[in-house]
């Protein structure tokens, strides 16, 4: 699938919106918000996350492509490779980027690392779930806006797992 000029800018503008959304809820939980949070998070949702995570799913496209007979093997292991794309080192990034962003920089160590790999765990069954049905299910032009979707709840449990973890 070849993205458009529009297809980016569409895809920069909604993960601007809906990571900012997203994270906005979670600080709102956490009794944490702040406006360098807010707009950091957007950036990184409108920028690096609305360019990588298409990319990803192109490559995955790539790998192991669409077929009406796919079988559920072929399915599963394209939510299996969307699994691996958001692993423990991709949420140590997040945790980075919220800390940062929150002005708790002083909060950024390697703990970062075994939080992020309780909170990939816990969240594996359902994520796993959540991602067979964007890579098997979802339009490849709406992937990047179901994932953001989806990402946006996650942040919110991703912000609640650094307190409960």
């Amino acid at each position: 699938m070849e993205l458009t000029r529009s297809t980016h800018l569409r895809n920069h503008l909604r993960g601007f919106l809906i990571y900012a959304v997203g994270d906005t809820l979670a600080a709102l939980l956490l009794h944490q918000f702040s406006w360098t949070r807010l707009l950091g998070m957007a950036l990184v949702g409108g920028v690096l996350y609305s360019w990588e995570v298409p990319a990803f799913f192109r490559w995955i496209d790539r790998q192991v492509p669409e077929r009406p007979d796919g079988g559920l093997g072929r399915q599963w292991l394209r939510a299996a490779l969307s699994q691996v794309y958001f692993n423990p080192l991709w949420i140590v990034r997040h945790y980075v980027f919220l800390r940062l962003f929150g002005g708790q920089v002083e909060q950024i160590s390697w703990a970062l690392l075994p939080l992020a790999g309780r909170s990939f765990l816990v969240n594996v069954p359902v994520a796993l779930v959540v991602n067979y049905y964007i890579q098997n299910k979802v339009a490849p032009d709406w992937r990047f806006v179901a994932s953001a979707l989806f990402s946006g709840i996650m942040a919110v449990y991703y912000a609640l797992s650094a307190t409960w973890l």
